[in-house]
């Protein structure tokens, strides 16, 4: 049996736009049978994030306040393109695709393995924020 068309968000982060990542990244999510369905390049300012996580009950994230805090900064140094894409069980793929929150633990070949690689440690040892690439839903409502 198939399982149900859904649509899920993906948002390339400023890492990923800098670097010029946002073709390749995206042609994995087309090989797969994905389509895009929406799109829009933004680029939101530190009160656009705050709304955001506040909306979705999330305002200090999985790693605590403190490390919000310098995830902010770190989402404020340049544009976002966000993407709305469509298919068969679409969010668990796109996770799938994108691979582990810190990319030194994502496995290769998902996006976060093949083209980043900073750690939780290091990034909080440095006082970064963990340039991950892309943020992907969790689930349907995200």
């Amino acid at each position: 049996m198939m399982g149900d068309v859904e649509k899920t968000l993906i948002v390339f982060k400023p890492d990923s736009v800098q670097r010029g990542l946002v073709g390749r990244i995206l042609t994995r999510f087309e090989q797969v049978g994905l389509k895009i369905v929406a799109t829009k390049m933004i680029a939101p300012d530190k009160q656009h994030y705050y709304r955001h996580y506040e909306e979705i009950g999330k305002m200090i994230t999985r790693r605590g306040k403190e490390k919000f805090d310098v995830t902010l900064e770190m989402m404020v140094q340049g544009p976002v393109i966000a993407m709305v894409l469509e298919g068969v069980e679409a969010v668990d793929l796109v996770r799938k695709l994108v691979g582990a929150t810190e990319p030194k633990s994502a496995a290769p070949g998902t996006i976060r393995g093949d083209f980043s690689h900073m750690s939780f440690q290091y990034a909080d040892s440095e006082g970064k924020g963990v340039p991950n690439l892309i943020h992907a839903s969790g689930n349907i409502e995200e």
